[in-house]
């Protein structure tokens, strides 16, 4: 049988990359909807620089449903991938499918759930009675897109794995550019503001919705959604899960990093700095994207490998991903550290805001690359179904030592600025842990496995 886009053939690299740059293109587009919400807020005449506090606060609210939606989508693409690598699409198809229904049943639950609490969640993020009015305009809009959001998300990632990255690129595109041009339109001329904003990403979401269940169901994919296939089947539901539980648990504990940093802000220095994270957060989003972006397009070149047992190729894999995002990381560091003030003005130019900013920014990205390790670590076990692993590392870093090292420096006479050092700190000691862990366990392992095929 004739395998379509198959992973096993050509140059390890170049598989990689021809996933991985509209890969990144996409995830980089996909940001913007988000980000340019925060320029344009940000530049609102008197009301901007507490609008963007305000939209800063809603930022737990929408990753934790990026969260359930990395959950269905980085649990069944990996498996679905390794099925496909076996010859076997009809499994694959069936992974796909009951995927669909997952997240079509999260978000509607997460949709009434959302809008049930959003108020005291809110408060408890760390809203004031200034701040709420903005937080709640646009998180309750933003909610009602919930559904939208989660099958762009982990449906376009089954369009990627298939060697598609050119369509998932395109799908999110699609929204962008509709978001690009209604924002101005309802922020400014329908004099919408926060509102107008939420409108525009929720009407973008729904026509990158419609474009990739179109594509999934159309006839130039080669993994179908059919409705057979959309009945849930305990085994793969328990599987996705499983492994999907690793970009969930990251997505969810950097939830709750956003809620302690605004919480300890917002006690240390006030709305003006929990404003300065939220332009921090905007521009770590988007610097952060080529190492997503080459992990992520790495992720189903390897899975499909492993699938077909050509282990040389997968350690090819990580070692190429693993070397291009620290040289990019390292790049990206030194970018962001001599050019801080010009990213933080995208956001927003308010002098006393730019002052306090630009020394938090040089914190909090100090020694930057080593996230690089942290996430080829982790992405490795994703795509090689060690989902416990995976999980593991993605506690360790956030929970383990983000949380608490964000509580006590401020307390131990660091201030705001430990609120900012407890980045940088434990990309050092997660990265290194995440990888060391890896090698000597999944690559130790793949050497073996290569010497009894050879």
């Amino acid at each position: 049988m004739k395998r379509e886009n198959d992973f096993s053939q050509g140059s390890v690299a170049r598989n990689i990359i021809e996933l991985a740059l509209p890969m990144t293109i996409a995830q980089l587009i996909n940001v913007l909807y988000n980000v340019v919400d925060r320029i344009y807020i940000g530049r609102i005449p008197g009301d901007g620089k507490v609008a963007l506090t305000g939209l800063g606060l809603t930022f737990p609210i929408i990753t934790i449903i990026t969260a359930f939606a990395n959950l269905i989508g980085m649990g069944g693409t990996p498996l679905s991938s390794i099925e496909r690598g076996k010859g076997n699409n009809e499994k694959a198809e069936k992974i796909m499918s009951n995927s669909f229904t997952m997240l079509l049943i999260l978000g509607i639950v997460l949709t009434i759930v959302g809008l049930l609490v959003k108020k005291p969640i809110l408060y408890l993020f760390g809203a004031s009675d200034i701040t709420f009015p903005y937080a709640d305009s646009y998180i309750s809009i933003y909610l009602l897109g919930t559904i939208f959001v989660m099958m762009g998300l982990g449906l376009n990632s089954y369009i990627n794995a298939q060697g598609f990255a050119k369509v998932g690129m395109l799908s999110v595109a699609l929204g962008a550019v509709i978001n690009l041009v209604l924002d101005p339109i309802f922020i400014y001329m329908l004099e919408m503001g926060v509102s107008g904003a939420a409108w525009a990403t929720v009407i973008s979401q729904f026509c990158s919705c419609i474009w990739i269940l179109r594509f999934l169901t159309g006839k130039q994919t080669i993994l179908k959604l059919r409705k057979k296939d959309m009945k849930l089947d305990s085994k793969i539901v328990k599987r996705i899960l499983g492994l999907g539980s690793s970009g969930f648990v990251m997505a969810i504990t950097n939830s709750s990093v956003q809620v302690v940093c605004n919480a300890t802000l917002s006690v240390f220095g006030g709305d003006l700095y929990i404003g300065v994270m939220t332009v921090i957060n905007s521009i770590r989003e988007i610097v952060m994207m080529p190492v997503q972006g080459i992990t992520s397009g790495a992720q189903p070149v390897m899975s499909y490998n492993y699938g077909a047992k050509a282990y040389k190729r997968v350690i090819t894999g990580i070692k190429f991903s693993t070397i291009v995002c620290v040289v990019y990381a390292t790049l990206a560091w030194m970018m962001v550290h001599f050019f801080g003030s010009f990213f933080i003005k995208i956001f927003n130019n308010e002098s006393d805001l730019v002052k306090v900013a630009v020394p938090a920014l040089a914190t909090y990205f100090f020694g930057f690359f080593m996230m690089s390790f942290q996430f080829a670590g982790q992405s490795t076990f994703v795509a090689l179904g060690k989902s416990k692993q995976a999980v593991f590392f993605s506690i360790f870093r956030k929970v383990i030592i983000v949380v608490p090292l964000t509580i006590l420096l401020p307390r131990m006479g660091y201030g705001v600025t430990g609120v900012f050092m407890a980045e940088p700190i434990s990309n050092f000691i997660g990265g290194i842990a995440c990888y060391v862990t890896m090698l000597l366990t999944v690559g130790r392992r793949l050497k073996m496995e290569m010497t009894k095929v050879n």
